[in-house]
């Protein structure tokens, strides 16, 4: 085993920050935000824990403080991640996001949107939607996910992506690909 790297994924948060996410997110490199971000004071409270990068959903439009591309890439140790706010389905991701894939080739694709949690292999790549930790939306979860990369030198990292209940508490799904 190398060294192991803890990147947060998370989405929805539509200008709420949770307690239970901040404490949660200790300790984690980077945070990587799917959209509907809400308000820019959730950014600022999210970089006091680690560097973030976010992209636009649908309620940032016209947000001041919000103005985050529709697309961001990371490389990150060696695992190529699009991020974007919806994607469609991982079957048949929608046109901009298809294209997006064909020319950037990314390893993970992190999205929200639906505020569903999902971990999905189609065609070799890793879909992650790690749900909403916003505002409660009818029965489902309010979520976040925990990427963690295997990283040994020499070889390509070893991504596993894990869901957590933030008001339950504990693992929603698992995922080794």
């Amino acid at each position: 085993m190398g060294k192991l790297h803890r990147i947060a994924l998370i989405s929805d948060t539509h200008g709420l920050v949770r307690p239970e996410l901040l404490e949660a997110l200790q300790g984690v490199e980077e945070i990587l935000h799917g959209g509907d971000v809400g308000h820019p004071d959730v950014l600022r409270a999210l970089e006091q824990i680690a560097p973030v990068t976010a992209v636009s959903g649908n309620v940032d439009v016209g947000v001041p403080g919000l103005n985050h591309p529709s697309f961001a890439r990371r490389e990150l140790y060696g695992l190529s991640v699009l991020i974007t706010h919806y994607v469609g389905s991982a079957e048949q991701p929608m046109p901009p996001v298809a294209a997006a894939i064909r020319t950037g080739k990314p390893q993970l694709v992190l999205s929200g949107h639906t505020h569903k949690p999902l971990v999905e292999t189609q065609a070799g790549i890793l879909y992650v939607n790690p749900g909403s930790c916003g505002p409660k939306r009818f029965s489902l979860p309010c979520s976040f996910g925990v990427l963690t990369l295997d990283v040994t030198e020499g070889k390509r990292p070893t991504p596993d992506v894990m869901l957590y209940d933030l008001e339950l508490g504990g693992k929603l799904s698992w995922r080794e690909p």
